[in-house]
């Protein structure tokens, strides 16, 4: 059955931009670019009269930024969008607003292709996604993790992708202090991540810090793996402590970097049932081979449903791999996570 094409419309203030990205966008032969809009209003025009699959949009706009637009969009066109974005926090409002994924606007240091072939990755993953009103609000748990024990020797590892910034922002802001230390790699690049762990720690219970080499894996602290770094546990007589290993080329794991299986098969071999391992919305298999490794280590392992995910990539692979005891939606995860420490204790 022949590939159908994607039908993408470019918003962006900058005529050079919206008529680079266009052209580029266009050279690939599953992607058709239907309309380029110079701002807001055009661009919900283009939107009801051309129905696009998926819609690249700079924040920064004229008469009414990004960010507004999609909080006016989404409830009445719930469709895929991929933010074009300089560095800033701005991206992650924008995916809090309803965006599935961004990209950084390529600046004088970065190459064209390079940003060109990073979102057609995007739009093509973007094609598949589930957007709309799926996203609801978690609550506090009522269980809450004993404390009687230090939790000095256990872990639990989360995996995310797309869609990913918004599900772990969920679970570990209803999460209480009393709880194991928790690794995360959730796929990102350098400079985001610290972006990333500085906007969690500011919203949640518990430190978060973006991983540097040689860091103590504590109870109530989070550590999210950097952008272009893998990051892997170690365990040693004194304690548990995170390892990096910048990336290149040749070292990523199924395209990426850092790899959720990385982070996974360290925690398997570290640290064995002593773990909980927790795959999240995210295309692809990055994190399945791993967490079956943890649970055949003797860990508990969770996925995300179908139904809460905003693509039912990661998660699905992981389960028919049968590295998944058991799926929950996003919204018992949490809950979930606490009865198993509890269980454990």
């Amino acid at each position: 059955m022949e590939k159908r094409t994607i039908k993408v419309l470019v918003v962006d203030d900058s005529l050079v931009f919206r008529e680079t990205f266009a052209r580029k966008l266009s050279e690939d032969p599953y992607i058709e670019i239907i309309g380029k809009a110079g701002d807001v209003y055009e661009a919900r025009d283009m939107i009801i009269n051309f129905q696009p699959d998926v819609v690249t949009l700079d924040v920064e706009m004229p008469k009414m930024n990004g960010i507004d637009f999609l909080k006016r969009l989404m409830p009445q066109y719930p469709l895929p969008v991929i933010v074009v974005s300089a560095v800033s926090e701005k991206v992650f409002d924008a995916l809090n607003a309803g965006a599935v994924d961004y990209v950084t606007k390529p600046g004088l240091n970065t190459k064209l292709d390079s940003f060109i072939n990073d979102l057609i990755i995007k739009i093509k993953i973007a094609a598949t996604a589930k957007v709309g009103n799926n996203r609801r609000i978690i609550k506090k748990s009522g269980t809450v993790a004993k404390s009687a024990r230090s939790f000095r020797d256990s872990v639990i590892a989360i995996g995310a992708s797309t869609g990913g910034t918004n599900a772990l922002y969920d679970i570990i802001k209803v999460l209480p202090k009393h709880i194991p230390g928790i690794v995360i790699v959730q796929h990102m690049p350098p400079v985001f991540t610290k972006l990333y762990a500085e906007r969690l720690d500011s919203n949640s219970n518990l430190e978060v810090k973006e991983a540097e080499n040689g860091d103590e894996i504590l109870p109530g602290r989070v550590i999210i793996a950097p952008g272009g770094f893998h990051m892997s546990v170690r365990k040693t007589n004194s304690g548990l402590f995170i390892e990096t290993e910048k990336g290149t080329e040749f070292n990523k794991v199924n395209g990426h970097c850092p790899s959720v299986d990385v982070l996974f098969h360290s925690v398997a071999q570290q640290l064995g049932k002593n773990a909980i391992g927790v795959i999240l919305t995210g295309m692809g298999r990055d994190g399945a081979d791993g967490l079956l490794n943890m649970r055949k280590a003797g860990a508990r392992t969770f996925g995300q449903n179908e139904e809460s995910s905003i693509v039912y990539g990661m998660p699905k692979v992981a389960f028919e791999i049968g590295a998944v005891e058991k799926q929950y939606s996003l919204q018992q995860l949490p809950e979930v996570i606490l009865e198993t420490i509890n269980e454990n204790d």
